[in-house]
């Protein structure tokens, strides 16, 4: 559901990005520390003070959100899941995972890990809150360590809520697979419970707005619409890995590649091929060689006032860059990487060579007759 992001740096060997809604809210936590929080709690401070406590509050709150994140992903890189990157958006932070956990137990370890890391990181908060009052008497340390003990106990608290997909939803999905042995079954009763808190809390988020708490009861809302969509999405992206599990790229990919020559021209390229055969991707050959893959998306980085000028060879990715899959590669794989990485096709290469495209529309194509065939 989150995609992009600025990269902020790696971490136990997994990227970390901040998504554009991050900054958001942000603002907003920060704003309402240093213009609410603070300033009621302790007016005797001077407004810089009420500031410079707001905004470092907000900054270990979100590395303690970034904290939750990674304690997930370093057990899942544990239990050699894959983790693609952390994002940190409006409502927290996903872990990218490009599989599903093989077994319950590892499901368990994985979602109990965030919480545990939050009631952690809330009791060590208190405990130095407790120290900078009743010890050595910091007050602006002690309404930091204050505020962040008991929003991290409150976040433990929260992603317990047995809704799928949050970390309470996915150990109960985990102690249901356990017994049931049924992946999707279990799934399909968390994500039904996750989709049941998530207008639960709609309905009381309107209820607050009706009664005058406009602010409190729009964010409510906003997260129970976020909670409803993630169970419904996450449903129906295991319904979609489990169709295309046991087929490979090579069943679907489109083996005729027209071949393009380095010397064309871009403008050659898009009128005479693009616009003409309605394909969005050529191999650039030359001699038989194989030398990278051109896209539009790699014709529309090219300015257009250039494309006269521009020779396929300068537009296209050379094949040492290009992300590709094997003829054997699983479906529900190639998704993942069509997924992850935002791209719309995919060459499936074997000993160095081209031998076909798989495209999304391969891909819609292959699970949309499958369900026909279901009916």
């Amino acid at each position: 559901m989150i995609s992009g992001g600025i990269p902020i740096g790696r971490y136990f060997g997994i990227q970390v990005k901040l998504h554009w809604s991050w900054f958001i809210i942000f603002v907003v936590i920060t704003w309402a520390l240093a213009a609410i929080y603070f300033p009621t709690v302790y007016p005797d401070w001077a407004v810089g003070g009420h500031v410079l406590v707001g905004v470092a509050t907000s900054l270990l709150f979100f590395l303690s959100v970034l904290a939750h994140e990674l304690a997930h992903s370093v057990v899942a890189k544990r239990n050699n899941i894959p983790i693609d990157a952390i994002t940190l958006f409006l409502f927290g932070g996903v872990s990218q995972m490009t599989s599903e956990p093989k077994r319950p137990e590892i499901e368990l370890r994985m979602s109990i890990a965030g919480p545990l890391t939050s009631l952690i990181l809330g009791l060590g908060f208190l405990v130095i809150w407790y120290v900078t009052v009743y010890v050595v008497d910091i007050e602006p340390v002690a309404a930091l360590a204050f505020w962040l003990g008991w929003i991290n106990v409150i976040l433990a608290g929260f992603n317990l809520i047995p809704g799928f997909p949050l970390d309470g939803g996915r150990v109960l999905r985990s102690l249901l697979w356990w017994r049931s042995r049924d992946l999707r079954k279990s799934t399909r009763i968390a994500s039904a419970i996750g989709r049941g808190i998530g207008f639960a809390f709609i309905f009381g988020g309107v209820f607050l707005i009706f009664g005058g708490f406009w602010f409190q009861g729009l964010w409510i809302a906003f997260i129970g619409w976020f909670l409803e969509n993630a169970a419904s999405a996450s449903y129906r992206q295991l319904a979609l890995r489990e169709t295309l599990q046991g087929h490979s790229a090579d069943e679907i990919m489109t083996k005729e590649c027209l071949a393009i020559s380095p010397r064309l021209t871009v403008s050659q390229v898009v009128e005479d091929f693009i616009l003409r055969t309605g394909r969005r991707c050529f191999p650039v050959v030359d001699d038989s060689r194989v030398l990278g893959l051109v896209t539009m998306h790699n014709v529309k980085e090219v300015p257009r006032d250039e494309w006269p000028n521009r020779t396929a060879r300068d537009a296209m990715t050379p094949l040492d860059q290009l992300r590709s899959v094997k003829p054997s590669e699983d479906l529900s794989n190639v998704m993942d990487v069509m997924t992850s990485e935002d791209i719309n096709q995919l060459p499936v290469v074997d000993k160095g060579e081209i031998i076909g495209m798989v495209s999304r529309d391969n891909l819609l194509s292959f699970i949309n007759t499958r369900k026909e065939l279901e009916k």
